[in-house]
Parts: C-alpha cells; sequence; structure tokens
C-alpha cells in the first residue's frame, strides 16, 4: 500500500486526473453492470478502485486541487 502512494504522489496533477477519470469510468461500469443483474468476475476490484479514488482526491487535495 505504501509503495502505491509512493508512485501516486511522485505523479504529476494532470497524471492523477487522468487516472482519476479512468478510475470514475471502470467503477461506473462495474456498478452498471450490478445493477443490470448481472455478476463480475472480481468484486473486490469496486473496493480496490474506491480506495485508488479516495488516494487520488486526498492527494489532489494536500496540494490545493479542487474539483
Amino acid at each position: 500500500m505504501v509503495k502505491e502512494v509512493e508512485e501516486l504522489r511522485s505523479k504529476s496533477n494532470e497524471e492523477l486526473i487522468d487516472i482519476l477519470n479512468q478510475v470514475n469510468s471502470e467503477l461506473f461500469k462495474l456498478r452498471k453492470n450490478i445493477k443490470s443483474g448481472g455478476a463480475i468476475e472480481k468484486p473486490g476490484r469496486i473496493k480496490v478502485l474506491k480506495r485508488t479514488r479516495a488516494r487520488i482526491l486526498t492527494i489532489l487535495r494536500e496540494r490545493g486541487i479542487k474539483l
């Protein structure tokens, strides 16, 4: 986990925003699949994506960037 946070902190603001957009779109697709009654292959992926999203938002807020 520490390694992931260090990697995120080393990225620029633009890169973090790009990653955040990718995470948000993947979360949306997974949630849409669940709502439509489908099963997903890796249910734990949602938890990982939510935590990654929170980490990115925290780093951006620490840097003074509001989304």
